[in-house]
């Protein structure tokens, strides 16, 4: 098979849907993928091998230029595209290697450039090899931005997680932080790392639960550092096996863990 195999990545569905369109028009492109968020585009990039990764920049959670970045660590990474609204990312774009920087609307002139410098560094599709570079974890912190600064907030701070509307508070050990992702996307992150949902609402680490009690009404707690986080009926027993699961394996120590 000859042609590029090529992943689009914009949590924009018109948008996505317009650059799969045009990458699937160009002659120099075999098979196309589109993802609509980083955390799909990580999962995609592990089961499979791609030739390009066309970026956008602006999206909640994690951007692409910190995407970019974690794939530039693989073994073999892929080429990467930025295709993006703001001009002002381009210096920050070719500085992690980025191949091409292409603005919205995209012109078919200019990815077909793009495919171009691509083709001079991968001549061709590519066999899929047998196993994957392990991906580097892509949510160990969170950018928090306040007051025109960017603050890194390390997983291993954040005792428990609030959701609010499309926001969640993180309550960690450095104070309350902002960040712009609905809850049910971190807790897909996080899962692995020991992040349990407890209530519609809330997310905790298992290490940090110190102990359990109950309301004035009857209603279960987790008690934190930080303060009580409240756990639904629904989630109580899960709550409790995987507790006394992680205490008979030694993982209840937050000095422990790995951030």
């Amino acid at each position: 098979m000859t042609g590029l195999s090529v992943l689009a990545v914009d949590d924009v569905p018109p948008a996505l849907d317009e650059l799969c369109r045009l990458l699937r028009e160009s002659p120099d492109v075999a098979e196309v993928a589109g993802a609509g968020d980083p955390l799909s585009a990580l999962r995609m990039i592990q089961s499979g091998r791609f030739d390009a990764v066309f970026l956008d920049i602006s999206m909640p959670g994690l951007d692409g230029l910190e995407l970019a970045s974690l794939l530039a660590k693989l073994s073999d990474p892929p080429a990467i595209v930025f295709v993006t609204a703001y001009e002002q990312h381009a210096v920050a774009a070719f500085g992690i290697g980025a191949l091409d920087y292409l603005l919205k609307p995209v012109r078919t002139e200019r990815l077909a450039d793009a495919l171009a410098r691509i083709n001079r560094v991968v001549p061709g599709a590519r066999q899929a090899p047998e196993q994957t570079s392990p991906l580097p974890d892509a949510m160990a912190a969170l950018p928090v931005e306040s007051a025109g600064r960017t603050r890194y907030v390390r997983r291993g701070e954040v005792l428990f997680v609030e959701a609010h509307g499309d926001y969640v508070r993180l309550h960690a050990t450095s104070g309350v932080h902002v960040v712009r992702m609905p809850i049910s996307r971190l807790e897909e992150y996080w899962e692995p790392a020991g992040f349990i949902r407890v209530h519609r609402g809330f997310l905790v680490a298992l290490d940090a639960v110190r102990e359990l009690r109950s309301d004035s009404m009857g209603g279960l707690l987790a008690h934190t550092d930080l303060g009580d986080v409240p756990v639904s009926r629904r989630h109580a027993r899960d709550l409790r096996e995987r507790l006394l699961s992680a205490a008979r394996s030694g993982r209840l120590d937050r000095s422990e863990r790995r951030v």
